[in-house]
């Protein structure tokens, strides 16, 4: 039997109350908040006012120039914007219901899998269900795990880092990510047998921003093969940026090996005969434990763990 004693049914909560409070978050004061809502600034005070009665506990300081979260304000922000975006989901989904389409389901992924498993799920789930919409997001795992977080993507396929909340997450291994050196076409590196770190150590490189774990790894390698790391560098996170600029002279760029073999294959890049001792923490699929999946992400993922048995040899048990 349902419960009907929820704390927000016998406190009349509002949906306008959910929606100021993130628009408080984001605006950082009660009168561009309001503006934002369509609504006067007293309105808005008195919805705040009435949900701070009702919890007890104040949720905004009130400051000489706007209004900062406590951290009773900040749970309560982050189920706000998790709880309205749940609520758009579920009209997107009954819309596309309605149109005979068989719902939608939003992914993440970082770049390796993002190009090489996520195309092979997605033409599954076509295959069977063409009018499922997909959206696909290729980010980092720090900006896939907070939209996550957010309620704005139903799965992951990315890293998880100590500093991530592992509470209400599952995480499913999937496989390692060896990187690779890449080079032009003709690249004078190319003629050498097998490039060692020390060849390749007075190179100008092209490598990601500092901060970023390749980064780190990279840097790491030469320093454990007591040499200097490279200093003529220029640093990057765009694709796009790192092939043509590889394309324009020497530079030696640093991509994941399926990234950098995926170039190659189309002739864009070559990935040099090095052995580089610079391996990035094994991805994996990544669901929350606290939501259930609709039957479009269901699909999505079923669709997902096929393809990673074929790629990656990993059997992961379908449904879960």
């Amino acid at each position: 039997m349902i419960n009907y004693s929820h704390w927000f049914i016998r406190a009349r909560l509002k949906t306008r109350q959910l929606l100021l409070l993130v628009s408080l978050a984001e605006e950082g004061n009660i009168h561009r908040a309001a503006e934002v809502l369509n609504m006067t600034q007293p309105a808005a005070s008195k919805l705040l006012k009435d949900l701070e009665d009702v919890l007890g506990v104040p949720l905004f300081e009130r400051l000489p120039r706007g209004m900062r979260p406590t951290v009773y304000g900040e749970a309560m922000i982050r189920h706000a914007r998790v709880a309205l975006s749940s609520l758009n989901q579920a009209h997107d989904e009954v819309q596309a219901l309605k149109t005979g389409q068989f719902g939608q389901v939003s992914v993440g992924a970082i770049t390796t899998p993002g190009i090489v498993l996520l195309p092979q799920a997605i033409s599954r789930v076509k295959q069977t269900h063409p009018t499922l919409r997909i959206s696909l997001q290729v980010e980092g795992s720090d900006v896939l795990m907070e939209r996550m977080e957010q309620g704005k993507i139903d799965l992951l396929v990315a890293r998880l880092f100590a500093k991530h909340d592992k509470s209400s997450v599952r995480f499913e291994a999937l496989a390692e990510e060896p990187v690779v050196a890449v080079v032009r076409p003709g690249h004078p590196l190319l003629a050498l047998h097998q490039p060692t770190l020390r060849d390749l150590s007075g190179c100008g490189w092209i490598v990601p921003p500092e901060g970023s774990v390749m980064r780190h790894r990279f840097d790491l390698m030469f320093s454990e093969a007591g040499l200097q790391a490279p200093t003529n560098l220029i640093e990057t996170s765009s694709l796009l940026f790192v092939t043509k600029m590889i394309g324009e002279g020497d530079l030696v760029g640093l991509l994941a090996g399926d990234v950098g073999r995926y170039y190659e294959r189309h002739n864009v890049v070559r990935v040099l005969p090095a052995e580089l001792p610079c391996r990035m923490d094994a991805f994996g699929l990544i669901t929350r434990t606290d939501r259930p999946l609709s039957p479009a992400a269901h699909v999505m993922l079923d669709a997902i763990k096929a393809a990673s048995a074929e790629l990656y040899g990993v059997a992961l048990e379908a449904g879960i």
